[in-house]
């Protein structure tokens, strides 16, 4: 079997995907917008500070044979938001948005199908908003269509944040495009999902978002890796940590679709100076927001993973109180680096979760009990490490082999099923 996969940022899934395709001899090209591979010219602009995140998109070398790129829309998304031309990146209608990139790149895979099938090709694996066209055409040439979907269905996810913006209406602009995408969107979302053949999810959660009619389908749940550790050591607790703040930290969009405003309320309740809160990740509003939200946190922009690895081994307690996720791979990050969680079973990571051991789990919009928890965490400060290590242990039986073999052995069966 040979299959087209392509995904227009590569994230850390799509291209565990694409070297596990690459080590089975199953890959027959890989699309995405922009890659680098090592030797590259490009490898020494990266390490000044305007191209540093070309180094989200550096690929091995054992994908290059296979790797087909289409950068012009996404070199101008990145573009546009460095000059800060935001109409060129609105939600959908801008020339360079998200939407547009996704968009581009599904048609220029669809172009190529038919000759792709002339040369053996079975299969196109695609991700959500970027597969319709590829699996229009792969369905009139008798490919198999394999979609993955790495968060909450829209339906789920469009019904939890129109609550939201309801709940807490300062915060309803940070909730992302998804609470305003065009019914032109939604129905290519659900058009989709009805011409796929089997259907990969990262978490139970996202299953369950899943309408009837799809859960019909062929569909394999299969967790992220976790990033690997090479020693479980336990953190030591010192003489001098009893006496610095508890460090808390959050990871992910700045948003109320991933539980912020619960979190500020939280600690806002506990008015302790004994919590320090280190916020990292993408602001989708102006920092000022927030600052009048809740001033007293420290904020960390976005950096390359081994950095935020880094940030996280400095923190005690990984929180995030997440409406609606896919599973977000923070959380395993965040148990690699000893940290014990406090999350909704809305993150995708309810499996994560040891009660009183790797963590606890709180309900969607819960300030109070996240407040009660963190307070535990102040009041039991001795039993962090212990926890930690055990956070370590538990996500470290996530691997990136088990994700990809789960899914690659599902592929397999769907095309020879076994009677």
């Amino acid at each position: 079997m040979k299959l087209i996969l392509s995904h227009p940022t590569a994230n850390n899934f799509a291209r565990a995907i694409a070297y596990k395709l690459a080590e089975e001899n199953m890959l027959y090209e890989f699309h995405t917008s922009m890659a680098f591979f090592p030797g590259d010219i490009t490898n020494k602009l990266q390490n000044l500070g305007p191209f540093s995140e070309m180094q989200r998109r550096n690929f091995g070398l054992q994908l290059k044979p296979y790797t087909r790129t289409f950068p012009w829309v996404e070199m101008g998304r990145l573009l546009a938001s460095k000059l800060h031309l935001s109409r060129l990146t609105k939600h959908e209608t801008g020339l360079f948005s998200v939407d547009a990139m996704y968009r581009a790149l599904d048609r220029k895979v669809a172009s190529g199908l038919e000759r792709a099938a002339k040369n053996g090709v079975t299969g196109v694996y695609a991700y959500e908003d970027g597969a319709l066209e590829t699996f229009l055409r792969a369905k009139a040439l008798g490919l198999k269509c394999i979609y993955d979907l790495p968060i909450a269905y829209w339906e789920t996810g469009r019904k939890l944040m129109a609550e939201e913006a309801l709940r807490l209406p300062a915060w309803a602009e940070t909730l992302g495009g998804g609470i305003a995408d065009s019914t032109e969107k939604l129905e290519r979302k659900t058009r989709e999902l009805e011409l796929a053949d089997l259907v990969v999810v990262p978490s139970q959660f996202v299953k369950d978002s899943l309408p009837a009619w799809a859960k019909e389908k062929e569909i394999v749940i299969s967790p992220f890796g976790t990033p690997y550790v090479s020693s479980p050591a336990e953190k030591k607790i010192g003489k001098n940590d009893f006496d610095r703040p508890l460090r808390v930290m959050f990871a992910g969009s700045m948003g109320q679709r991933k539980g912020l405003a619960d979190l500020f309320s939280a600690v806002k309740m506990l008015d302790n100076r004994n919590i320090e809160l280190v916020v990292m990740g993408g602001l989708q509003v102006p920092l000022k927001f927030y600052r009048d939200q809740f001033f007293n946190f420290i904020y960390e922009p976005g950096r390359p993973n081994y950095q935020v690895l880094e940030l996280m081994a400095t923190c005690d307690v990984f929180c995030l109180p997440s409406i609606v996720e896919g599973r977000a791979l923070v959380m395993q990050e965040a148990m690699s680096q000893g940290l014990p969680l406090i999350i909704t079973a809305n993150t995708g990571g309810e499996d994560l979760i040891l009660e009183g051991e790797t963590g606890f789990l709180v309900p969607i919009r819960s300030p109070g009990l996240i407040a009660e928890k963190l307070s535990w965490f102040l009041q039991n400060r001795e039993k962090i490490p212990s926890m930690g290590n055990i956070a370590k242990l538990h996500a470290g039986k996530l691997t990136w082999e088990n994700y990809t073999t789960q899914i690659i052995n599902s592929i397999r069966s769907l095309v020879n099923p076994v009677n």
